[in-house]
């Protein structure tokens, strides 16, 4: 027994050495964890900004009817980035929109990350903006406040409040997401560990050590909100 668990740490220890210390393969897994935290990072700007704008739009027409044309395209624009898989809009945005266009693959992913998150980002935004009372709205033009500024200083700070932690788990599907850019090509965290695996013929160790770091991002990141959203209820109840 002593020795099989002797000859089964030796094999682990001698399969560590091969995935990650030989020719420094470690790197794979480094340089695709800072590809993959720079896509995230800039698509979730990206997602942010555009969600906010849709979610704006959607809303006004909404309460007012104004905004008819531009409420009509973001509908289609939300239909069809939540109607589709990422991955195939991702191909689609590299092969066919910047297919003749000689443009930094991560840029391209950028771009595509960011546009399919804004649309899940806008509905976020919008239920929140929709969930604060209409009492709230007629206050505020009661006081003299035009739509904008009743929109600026006490709809948006109340429903972004509501929102902000639906908007942090957005944040950490994305991150989840990011692993399919290696279909254009991408050196990401996913793809080093598979480029591991392709070079020293075993899989466990190197999709594990993927698998891992995922995980404990996503721990961080799920803990970053839970306490977000701790704080959150405790200023409600004062």
């Amino acid at each position: 027994m002593v020795n099989k668990e002797g000859a089964f740490l030796d094999s682990l220890i001698e399969s560590f050495k091969q995935n990650f210390i030989e020719h420094d393969r470690w790197k794979y897994l480094t340089n695709g964890l800072i590809t993959t935290l720079e896509i995230t990072l800039f698509a979730v700007l990206i997602g942010f900004v555009l969600g906010f704008l849709v979610a704006i739009i959607r809303s006004t027409h909404d309460k007012t009817g104004r905004l008819k044309i531009a409420n009509i395209i973001c509908k289609i624009y939300l239909t069809v980035i939540r109607g589709t898989p990422m991955v195939v809009q991702l191909l689609i945005t590299y092969f066919v929109i910047f297919g003749s266009v000689n443009i930094d693959k991560i840029l391209v992913a950028i771009m595509a990350f960011g546009i399919n998150s804004g649309a899940y980002v806008a509905e976020i935004f919008r239920s929140g903006i929709m969930s604060v009372d209409n009492g709230q709205f007629e206050a505020g033009r009661s006081l003299g406040l035009s739509y904008r500024q009743t929109m600026l200083s006490v709809i948006l700070p109340q429903a972004f409040k509501t929102v902000l932690p639906a908007l942090a788990n957005e944040c950490i599907v994305l991150l989840k997401e990011t692993s399919v850019a290696g279909y254009i090509a991408i050196a990401d965290l996913t793809k080093g560990g598979d480029t591991i695996r392709s070079q020293t013929y075993s899989a466990f160790m190197p999709l594990i050590a993927v698998a891992l770091i995922y995980l404990v991002m996503v721990m961080i990141l799920s803990n970053l909100v839970g306490r977000l959203e701790r704080r959150l209820a405790k200023n409600d109840r004062h």
